[in-house]
């Protein structure tokens, strides 16, 4: 563009501001708004200058509130920008939507073949055009938010955001494309994009931000997402990578819904390195589906509670890849459960070439739980395939806390796909937690008093229970009499016995065995796990 032309653009976009006011260069005000006939036109025309030139790098709405009636299609507003990735950010204002078609949501039912030797691509997709790219694949042997990263309408072929955990075939599936106000998906690569004080009045109508297929370094920060339709936030790749999302509310659309009902997800991501600090996330379907490793959710809050008595909970953080380097750290965790799965697997049963669930610490959160049936647990393993363990999980320093109902405890394994590998659990740490209102404690290694009122030469106790996701009883750290071990005739017994771990059809108990029947208690400190 000539550079008289340029001059001419950008003060076009200039602030007006009243005397005294410091605005960024590239700004919208009413008069812009006016000059291109609407605020949504006028927004799409400041977007351009935004990402057109190299002389700024915020589009300040100068506390300004935008009306939108259709999604901000990126792509399409800025015709041949494939990649960016030069800092830029939309700050300091409010944008609302106005309900109409372009916001409706477009779902087309299609077949196609999947192979997990090509895990990433559906193939043989009848009606392949009419498949958006973002679209969110639902249906059997999918996990959640899977979605379509890139199609090929001429091979028949669509590239997904995730593999499928059903295995081969060819299957019936449905895409759901929802609407965004910023949709980057048309892109190839974003960078640097940051969104900072802008207030998203969604009210139901549309979602906020779906990112483009590939990118990295996308920060949110001091927003407000309210009553988004479908999604917050939403990754159909990897540009997620090093996503930060600080300081930010998220408020869902379905708040009157009891748990089950609810649908909406405040954010996912699919790669590795996410930031979610200090946010709150009121009453979603899901807080955060995340995939990927290495990420660090802190000092959030989300809960998922309803009105309901006895009523259900869900998850609020899903994780859904085996060996993580995630630790979740000084949350406050209310109605609502972490549930790590595997679900993104294309081959789901453990093989041993591969890591099993691991990498993960849970550490000085706070966990609370109402109004809620005694089956819920705050910690559940959900394994999609056969043979898989824990090696490396640390559950420290953790207050749960059940209020108008007990919860009986804090742990489980869900079976619904398969159970784990109870005898090759390693390096797992339950220590220093506290709970209110549960029925049973459980700790690794946790000690446990073994009374023994009738001489016997073996005595047996159960650890299953008191052991984290009900372990095998793989190890015996201690023995130490509590009180006097005496045999018959009352004679005190000095000998050292010797321990069977793994006791039983179960494995789930201990045997301490005597050469002589004694009597008398013991304290037994057993560990589900070893070391190696």
């Amino acid at each position: 563009m000539p550079s008289a032309r340029r001059s001419a653009f950008a003060a076009r976009w200039s602030c007006r501001a009243p005397r005294g006011w410091r605005c960024i260069p590239v700004s919208i005000s009413r008069p812009c708004a006016d000059a291109f006939g609407d605020e949504t036109e006028g927004l799409k025309r400041a977007l351009q200058a935004l990402f057109g030139y190299v002389d700024h790098s915020t589009l300040d709405l100068c506390g300004r509130s935008v009306q939108l009636t259709e999604p901000l299609d990126m792509a399409a507003i800025m015709p041949g920008l494939t990649s960016f990735s030069n800092r830029r950010v939309i700050a300091n204002g409010q944008i609302s939507l106005i309900d109409g078609p372009a916001w409706n949501t477009r779902i087309v039912n299609s077949v196609g073949t999947y192979n997990p030797n090509n895990e990433y691509v559906l193939t043989g997709v009848a009606n392949v055009a009419n498949i958006e790219v973002g679209s969110r694949v639902v249906g059997a042997g999918v996990g959640r938010e899977v979605y379509v990263q890139a199609r090929n309408i001429g091979a028949g072929t669509l590239t997904l955001s995730q593999p499928l955990f059903g295995g081969a075939g060819t299957r019936s599936y449905a895409f759901h494309r929802y609407r965004y106000v910023f949709d980057f998906s048309g892109m190839e690569r974003l960078d640097r994009f940051n969104i900072a004080d802008i207030e998203f009045l969604l009210d139901g109508i549309g979602s906020c931000l779906m990112l483009a297929p590939t990118g990295s370094m996308i920060h949110m920060r001091d927003c407000y997402v309210t009553r988004p339709k479908d999604r917050g936030i939403t990754s159909i790749g990897t540009g997620c990578q090093d996503i930060l999302v600080d300081r930010c509310q998220f408020l869902s659309n379905e708040m009157t819904m009891n748990a089950q009902n609810r649908t909406t997800i405040a954010i996912n991501v699919n790669n590795n390195d996410a930031k979610i600090r200090h946010n709150r996330f009121v009453r979603f379907g899901h807080f955060m589906v995340a995939n990927g490793g290495g990420h660090i959710i802190e000092g959030n809050h989300w809960f998922q509670g309803d009105n309901a008595q006895a009523g259900v909970r869900f998850a609020g953080l899903v994780l859904t890849r085996t060996n993580i380097q995630t630790t979740v750290t000084g949350n406050y965790i209310d109605n609502a459960s972490i549930e790590w799965t595997n679900e993104h697997s294309a081959r789901p049963n453990f093989t041993n070439d591969e890591y099993s669930f691991g990498g993960l610490t849970i550490t000085g959160n706070t966990f609370l739980v109402s109004n809620s049936t005694l089956g819920f647990c705050w910690l559940v393993m959900k394994p999609f395939g056969t043979g898989h363990f824990i090696h490396g999980l640390s559950v420290m320093g953790n207050v749960f806390k059940a209020m108008y109902g007990r919860a009986q405890r804090i742990d489980k394994v869900d079976t619904t796909y398969a159970d784990m590998d109870y005898t090759r659990m390693r390096n797992l740490q339950f220590q220093g937690n506290m709970f209110n209102g549960i029925n049973q404690y459980v700790a690794d290694p946790v000690d446990l008093t073994l009374t023994q009122n009738t001489v016997a030469n073996r005595w047996i106790i159960n650890a299953s229970n008191a052991l984290p996701f009900r372990g095998n009883a793989r190890k015996v750290e201690s023995v130490v009499a509590e009180a006097a071990i005496v045999n018959a005739a009352n004679a005190r017994v000095t000998e050292m016995p010797w321990v069977q771990t793994q006791y039983g059809v179960a494995r789930k108990s201990v045997a301490v065995n005597w050469t002589t029947p004694v009597r008398g208690q013991l304290s037994v400190r057993v560990r589900m796990d070893t070391a190696d």
